[in-house]
């Protein structure tokens, strides 16, 4: 474009180019011909003890250079992979939290648990050593689902966790919400499973590694959503090394979604192994070993409750959860779950007080983590969903019943029941806009003639926010040269235009062309802080700070000037991406100035990390009796993020969080065998994902309410749509089959189950 850009403006993503080329820098891309193959070997059992492991025929296998087990990350005291959220107990006791070896030492949890690791010349060679690796497991009983791990006498993953329980965890005061459901008129109660789920990202995580004799330095090159927080961990809490010692760098990330966020096993591994061998490796996920060594997410059995007065308007919710937190604690996990139910469990409604009660238990399944929406859209799919029950049930409309207790901008900002506060928004124009775009005054005609063809037609609503979290480590650094700016920011960009995004910002606040604005992220060495990408927060806390850096720039650039123009630093003033002395025509251009004399700007993150930006979707959905087959005719979604950058991105994170929202409610779902163990869905022929005939043209329209909480008035979107669009599809397929008497189906819709609720046996 060639002239600087402005917040708000739609310019295309500078990085697809790159990508769409073939010249996108991806970890699998970037290895090395010459480093060795690494093989991860991993349990074919969900609950075993390890009696032995042979590793000399494996060892003696062609090609082989290592072979390792737990003994040898044991003999050199590696540490575990830890948590860093916590919760707490009533009593105020922590989570307990296991040791997680990066490999199993004693017994293995979940099928999917690494028992060794070989590293030969090529895969082909790590796969033939395998097969003579001799592995004596002891098979003992698996619990699977978290109503197994909580039974009496079941079997216990970890020995020294009575009970499979993680932690009990409640938020809310329980005695005022007993009293408000005694005065209650009327109570809804819904009890719904939300299905364990994967995330397939295009690039499945993939790492390889270097070493420098000279220095004794490790570098590990891996797909991820930051650096800084593996870096940290990896050296303090699992190598037991000097921070200067290991070097991480991630260049272009193919999707994250969370589970490229925690700090992995292999990774860690990886760089264990490149010192001891003193070789760089290499190694990628298969997309069956993905499914089992990856986290998981999502998967909640809860009961909830809504108090509602004579008149309609809520008094309390109430919720009694039990959340399945596989073999061990991830580094997030504590908190995704508890505290992202907590935060949105209120909606966008005036709910007086409400009292959560959750049993975190541990199962022989893979372990869970965030993935997008991290707790928020099975959260809102009880709580969606019990709105429309009680509308029903009180003969009302959804429409009318949300409009009753919908929050107003005169509340704002809202200390909700769970003590967060929602920032700034306009929930009752937002829910009237939505219902504007969606046309829902045409939908009776619509579903007249849905009938007329032998077809049901349900409109669903769905009123949702997102709660912004993630990690404010930065201290943003811009660089100013003759030939443009670099900035180095502590985010990490897996497909969301990071480079656009933050070289637009600058843009507008120095006068450069976002051609001549670079933004580095990912490396350890030239980017001490940072906190990765998570949480829908990076513009807050990237962008922020960049701004910041850039009024830095300006700073220290007016000194520059000032000498160059030989006036006092007073009277120059910054304009259109120049120094100018004013009421002169005397002048000098930023890249000018900084042609003889290079100089930066840098700041730390300075607002608050929170944000709730908030949504409203309408779906509708027309399904076929005679298969079940549910084809979602329209979907309007009208957001407000706060203060858009670019309105084009925004579109985008709309699309694929939508897309990521319907895949949940409609066909997604990881099946474990309830005895083995087994997970019987670990392959895109068993999983199934969204494809282009499943989703409809989306209708995306936004409004502006600006955070207070931070001073561009920013909020997150990427996690917003898949909050709400899961129960969007839910609430129009059972709308649909409601007059068939179907008062609920838990996720996901298929067409079998859409069609057996419609054709009862018996």
């Amino acid at each position: 474009m060639n002239a600087p850009a402005r917040i708000g403006q739609s310019i295309g993503r500078r990085e697809d180019r790159r990508f769409l080329t073939g010249q996108g820098r991806y970890a699998e891309n970037t290895a090395p011909v010459g480093a060795l193959a690494v093989l991860f070997v991993r349990s074919p059992h969900a609950h075993a003890r390890l009696a032995g492991i042979d590793t000399e025929a494996a060892r003696g296998a062609p090609g082989v250079a290592a072979v390792y087990t737990a003994a040898d990350t044991a003999a050199d005291k590696l540490g575990h992979l830890p948590a860093i959220s916590e919760i707490k107990d009533p009593d105020g006791n922590r989570h307990r939290e296991p040791a997680h070896p990066p490999m199993s030492v004693g017994k293995v949890r979940h099928v999917g648990d690494i028992v060794a690791m070989i590293a030969a010349g090529t895969i082909e060679q790590a796969r033939d050593a395998a097969e003579l690796l001799a592995v004596d497991y002891e098979e003992l009983p698996a619990v699977v689902t978290a109503a197994q791990a909580l039974a009496p006498g079941a079997a216990l993953v970890h020995d020294d966790v009575p009970g499979n329980l993680m932690c009990r965890w409640t938020r809310g005061d329980e005695a005022a919400t007993q009293a408000a459901f005694a005065r209650a008129a009327h109570v809804t109660t819904l009890e719904i499973r939300s299905p364990r789920q994967i995330v397939h990202y295009l690039e499945t995580r993939a790492t390889w590694s270097a070493y420098d004799a000279a220095d004794d330095i490790v570098t590990v090159t891996f797909s991820s959503q930051g650096v800084q927080i593996p870096h940290r961990l990896m050296c303090e809490r699992v190598l037991n090394i000097p921070k200067d010692k290991l070097r991480l760098v991630t260049e272009d990330v193919g999707g994250g979604f969370g589970p490229k966020y925690p700090l992995s096993a292999e990774s860690s591994l990886i760089a264990w192994a490149t010192r001891k061998l003193r070789r760089g490796l290499r190694w990628t996920a298969e997309r069956s070993e993905h499914a089992l060594s990856d986290s998981h997410a999502r998967d909640l059995v809860a009961t909830g409750e809504l108090a509602l007065d004579k008149d309609g308007r809520f008094l309390a919710v109430k919720v009694k959860a039990a959340a399945n937190y596989g073999a061990y604690v991830s580094m997030f996990a504590p908190s995704i779950p508890t505290t992202g139910l907590a935060k949105v469990i209120s909606g966008l409604y005036r709910i007086p007080t409400l009292f959560i009660d959750f049993d975190c238990v541990f199962t022989n399944t893979v372990p869970v983590d965030a993935i997008r929406g991290a707790g928020k859209p099975e959260a809102l799919f009880l709580l969606e969903r019990l709105v429309d029950l009680a509308a029903h049930e009180t003969g009302r409309t959804p429409a009318d019943l949300r409009r009753l207790n919908l929050l107003t901008p005169a509340e704002m900002p809202y200390k909700a029941a769970s003590g967060y506060t929602y920032d700034a928004a306009d929930c009752a124009r937002l829910f009237e806009e939505a219902l504007k775009a969606a046309d829902e005054a045409g939908f009776a005609k619509r579903r007249a003639a849905s009938e007329a063809a032998g077809k049901r037609r349900g409109l669903g609503l769905s009123c949702h926010l997102h709660g912004t979290g993630g990690i404010a480590d930065e201290h943003a650094v811009v660089e100013v040269g003759a030939k443009g700016l670099v900035a180095h920011v502590g985010t990490q960009s897996q497909g969301q235009g990071h480079e656009t995004v933050f070289g637009q910002i600058l843009s507008a606040a120095l006068g450069v062309p976002p051609e001549q604005i670079e933004v580095r992220q990912g490396d350890t060495r030239s980017i001490p802080h940072g906190g990765g990408t998570g949480g829908s927060s990076s513009t807050i806390i990237s962008g922020t700070t960049l701004k910041r850096a850039a009024d830095e720039v300006i700073r220290r650039g007016r000194d520059l000037a000032a000498e160059r123009l030989e006036t006092a630093p007073a009277d120059i003033a910054f304009r259109d991406g120049a120094f100018e002395v004013v009421g002169t025509d005397r002048r000098i251009g930023l890249l000018e100035l900084a042609a003889s004399k290079p100089f930066d700007g840098g700041a730390v993150f300075a607002d608050k990390i929170d944000s709730f930006p908030t949504g409203v979707m309408v779906c509708e959905v027309e399904i076929d009796p005679e298969t079940g087959h549910t084809h979602i005719d329209r979907f309007t979604a009208v957001a407000d993020c706060g203060v858009v950058v670019n309105p084009r991105l925004l579109a985008g994170q709309m699309h694929g969080g939508m897309a990521h929202g319907i895949g949940n409610a409609a066909m997604e779902e990881a099946i474990y065998d309830e005895e083995t163990g087994q997970l019987l869905s670990g392959t895109l022929m068993d999983y199934a994902l969204p494809r282009a005939e499943d989703l409809p043209s989306f209708t995306v329209e936004t409004m502006v309410t600006p955070s207070p909480n931070n001073f561009l008035g920013f909020k997150g979107v990427g996690e917003l749509p898949t909050n709400g669009a899961p129960v969007a599809v839910a609430n129009a397929v059972l709308d649909a089959l409601r007059t068939a008497g179907v008062r609920h189906l838990d996720m996901p819709l298929t067409a079998q189950k859409v069609w057996r609720a419609l054709h009862p046996v018996g």
